[in-house]
């Protein structure tokens, strides 16, 4: 009978120990379950239990033609040559960045110097710094409340970022020029996604003609969101405020991409440099044409020209109250743009 139990005994020990390894053998191969993928709001926590909240639209993979046809009006040598490209499913956020949200990381995140900054990074390597006092009011004359942030550099957007991503436990980034592209789209191949008729724009834009005021006879933003979306449910794709991507840009970027197949995610990463980054959808400022879905700006020096600072700032630019951004959320992050952060120092030129 001791023999017995004791190979019941074994038997059982066993058993519990082939189950006990192949449970972690399971846990050490199974990846972790993807966020389900649908819209959501986000919550930033501010100061004393209060927070700011935004929208972010789910926007499904696919693949389309980037760029614009030689017939197309208002076409740009940098348009083309049109090429197919597939990006994978992502999240954008249904609003350009609002001062609210913009402040939040100004007061939580900003210095009264650039040695501060330096001093954070001296200390983590990966600390996430944030924006000395503008030299100029950073309104430009605009109105705040509920309007899109502007006047930012394509370093401060980044950084943004950076500080989203840990408020919130999720990585938040700038969109690629091509993930910009596909969702001003929306499936429509037109030089807008309502068509080629730049008429219908004051239905869906703040742009040079139709956004003057009483106070501001030469053009202002507006409330983000106050016209209608695209749709994929975003709004001032075109217009309001300009938009950063996370692109470097290159004239002649796209004649790189083969015109009979796809090129999958395509991104050409910032450098060092602070110039040029893409900027995309046009502004209060722009024509029509600098509205098209297809339409690129490559930011330069004379946006800060303004700064009397040596070295310039890399954080407000001081003669371009035209560019914002908005944010938005991989669901399945490439591999070239984990971990991205801006390389622009002080010293960069």
């Amino acid at each position: 009978m001791r023999i017995t139990h004791m190979t019941r005994f074994l038997k059982l020990f066993i058993v519990t120990v082939v189950l006990g390894a192949a449970g972690l053998w399971l846990m050490a191969d199974t990846p972790p379950a993807k966020p389900k993928f649908a819209n959501y709001t986000e919550k930033i926590a501010g100061p004393e239990d209060t927070s700011v909240e935004f929208e972010m639209i789910a926007i499904p993979g696919g693949t389309f033609m980037m760029g614009s046809p030689n017939s197309e009006k208002g076409r740009k040598p940098d348009e083309g040559p049109q090429h197919p490209v597939a990006v994978k499913p992502f999240w954008m956020a249904k609003y350009e960045v609002a001062w609210e949200e913009y402040d939040l990381f100004q007061e939580e995140m900003g210095v009264e110097s650039p040695e501060e900054n330096d001093k954070r990074l001296k200390e983590n390597a990966d600390a996430v710094t944030g924006p000395t006092p503008p030299y100029v009011d950073k309104n430009y004359g605009h109105k705040h409340g509920g309007h899109p942030a502007l006047c930012m550099t394509h370093h401060a957007a980044m950084e943004f970022c950076r500080w989203l991503s840990k408020k919130t436990g999720k990585t938040y980034r700038l969109p690629t020029e091509a993930e910009w592209e596909y969702a001003a789209r929306a499936g429509s191949k037109s030089a807008y996604f309502f068509g080629d008729d730049p008429s219908k724009l004051d239905e869906y834009a703040w742009y040079k003609k139709n956004s003057a005021t009483e106070v501001k006879i030469n053009g202002t933003t507006h409330k983000v969101g106050s016209k209608k979306p695209n749709p994929f449910g975003l709004h001032d794709m075109y217009g309001n405020v300009m938009e950063w991507c996370i692109d470097h840009y290159e004239k002649d970027y796209y004649s790189k991409f083969p015109a009979d197949k796809p090129t999958f995610s395509p991104v050409l990463l910032p450098t060092a440099k602070r110039w040029s980054h893409v900027a995309r959808g046009g502004s209060w400022s722009d024509d029509a044409d600098a509205l098209r879905s297809a339409a690129r700006r490559p930011s330069d020096p004379s946006w800060m020209q303004h700064d009397p600072q040596e070295p310039k700032s890399i954080w407000w630019l001081t003669k371009f109250d035209v560019i914002g951004f908005r944010v938005v959320r991989a669901l399945d992050e490439q591999e070239n743009l984990r971990g991205l952060r801006s390389k622009v120092t002080r010293e960069s030129e």
